[in-house]
């Protein structure tokens, strides 16, 4: 497995994850921490805090202390946050999450040996990936308050990046992921972001034609397309706004489309 290379680089990540921490603070501010939300309807909003805040630390102890094999969930100090029913406790404990991941990610470098879940990927995959995780479970909390969800179109493309290398990286974690079965046809889905700056991708074609899938920038035309701004492009790729958005076009076998998303998930 190569190195799932961002295209933003390794201090932006980190900066990043704080941005996006801030953002997502301030998305459940105020909200009712036991609404349930809509994207994940088996959690509350309480629930998806936790689970955000929990991840920062696993991952800033992973990378702080060069784990070789994945740090037990009961292992990380701290991991599930504060036991009072106190929002401003949660807030303070997800803050100090961020800023643990942020500060170890820094010290390690994008290039220190360390375990993830992808195989094969050194210290640079965490802030990506962390950055990435808050964006869009930040779009689950935007869509049980109700918020806004402002983005860089930069960001939003290297998040669709990230998101189709994964994809792709699927049948090797798990040969038997229903992905699987679309390989060895003839169809393609390609997503177009209308608004992304230059040097930033804004095309990316998902092959399933061969053994395995693959993607590559490209504008080449394809049985489905699927385009619009970047940010809401990356929410139905990552189904947490329908198809039907208003913004958002499809062009060619929608029906590819719907079955693609109702494969294309890890767990």
């Amino acid at each position: 497995m190569t190195t799932m290379n961002g295209t933003l680089d390794h201090d932006r990540y980190c900066a990043e994850v704080l941005v996006e921490s801030d953002r997502f603070r301030q998305t459940i501010r105020g909200a009712d921490l036991k609404a349930t939300v809509p994207t994940c309807p088996d959690w509350t909003l309480e629930d998806l805090v936790r689970h955000v805040g929990g991840a920062y630390r696993w991952a800033a102890m992973t990378v702080r202390t060069r784990a070789t094999e994945m740090v037990a969930y009961e292992a990380v100090p701290e991991g599930r946050g504060p036991s009072a029913d106190d929002p401003a406790a949660l807030d303070a404990w997800l803050d100090e999450g961020a800023r643990l991941a942020a500060g170890a990610m820094r010290e390690a470098g994008p290039d220190a040996p360390v375990w993830a879940w992808a195989p094969g990927q050194p210290s640079g995959f965490w802030p990506r990936r962390m950055t990435h995780e808050t964006i869009v479970h930040r779009a689950d909390a935007a869509a049980t308050t109700g918020a806004a969800f402002p983005l860089d179109p930069e960001v939003a493309a290297d998040t669709i990046e990230e998101w189709s290398q994964l994809m792709c990286l699927l049948p090797t974690l798990r040969p038997d992921h229903p992905l699987t079965t679309l390989l060895g046809g003839d169809r393609t889905l390609r997503l177009h972001a209308t608004d992304t700056p230059p040097g930033a991708p804004a095309d990316w074609l998902l092959d399933f034609t061969g053994t395995a899938p693959a993607y590559r920038h490209s504008t080449e035309p394809a049985t489905t397309t699927l385009q619009g701004p970047a940010a809401d492009l990356l929410r139905v790729y990552y189904r947490r706004l329908p198809v039907d958005t208003p913004g958002i076009e499809v062009t060619g076998d929608r029906a590819f489309l719907e079955e693609w998303l109702g494969m294309a998930v890890f767990g």
